[in-house]
């Protein structure tokens, strides 16, 4: 991959994670101008008010969506949304690490056959260096890409799950990585239900740090550099 095209990769990436930070801010200000709250008729139904019944039904569906590749940033919205910022962290961490492990072990179940013989065959090329970044460093590295601007979190958990990649330490890593970009997605929500500007403000604070880091990490670490090398190919 040339500089030109990874510099214009990351901007890429970047601009994607905003517009949807700034699409879910959009909206719910929008929404909330004429009367309605920014949640879904399931949150409203089953989670605000209902006490730990709620909390269990949100990290239930959180961790489904999660595992079927819903972006975890709309998890994080919306359990601000629920229960503001700390308690909505929390539970939206719990529902993202919950949905990783379950598209971890669907891959692994079932797709580890698969993975073996394109690590073997003409895919190995591209999968490999990956693999082999995470094999090596199994929760510096998952934590580095977490961190990063780019890449798939349900494409990531497949490929360890199929790789066999330890665990313990990827999950451990993931919710470690999962945190900052948690944390901002949830003062965004918290802060359109309550008409936070601080929270606002902050949340687009942290997520230009949260971007920085990510570039930083994307530019030095082993496993930003495999990703890189992997989507050149």
């Amino acid at each position: 991959m040339t500089a030109e095209a990874a510099s214009a990769r990351r901007r890429a990436a970047l601009v994607k994670l905003g517009v949807l930070a700034a699409g879910l801010a959009v909206a719910g200000l929008l929404l909330r101008s004429i009367g309605f709250a920014p949640g879904t008729d399931w949150v409203d139904r089953w989670v605000l008010g209902q006490g730990l019944l709620g909390d269990v039904v949100f990290v239930a569906m959180g961790a489904a969506a999660t595992a079927a590749g819903v972006p975890r940033q709309g998890v994080a919205f919306l359990g601000g949304y629920a229960f503001g910022t700390v308690e909505g962290t929390l539970l939206s961490l719990a529902a993202q690490v919950a949905g990783c492990a379950v598209s971890y072990g669907w891959a692994r179940a079932v797709g580890r056959g698969w993975a073996e013989r394109r690590l073997a065959g003409r895919f190995g090329h591209r999968l490999r260096p990956l693999r082999d970044v995470l094999a090596g460093s199994p929760f510096n590295a998952t934590l580095a890409l977490r961190l990063l601007p780019v890449g798939n979190n349900l494409a990531l958990n497949l490929l360890a799950g199929m790789a066999s990649i330890p665990l313990v330490p990827f999950l451990a890593g993931s919710a470690v990585g999962y945190l900052p970009q948690t944390v901002i997605f949830a003062l965004l929500g918290k802060g359109i239900r309550v008409d936070g500007a601080w929270q606002l403000a902050l949340a687009v604070a942290l997520f230009v740090v949260s971007a920085g880091i990510g570039l930083l990490l994307l530019r030095r670490h082993r496993a930003g550099q495999a990703l890189e090398d992997e989507d050149a190919r």
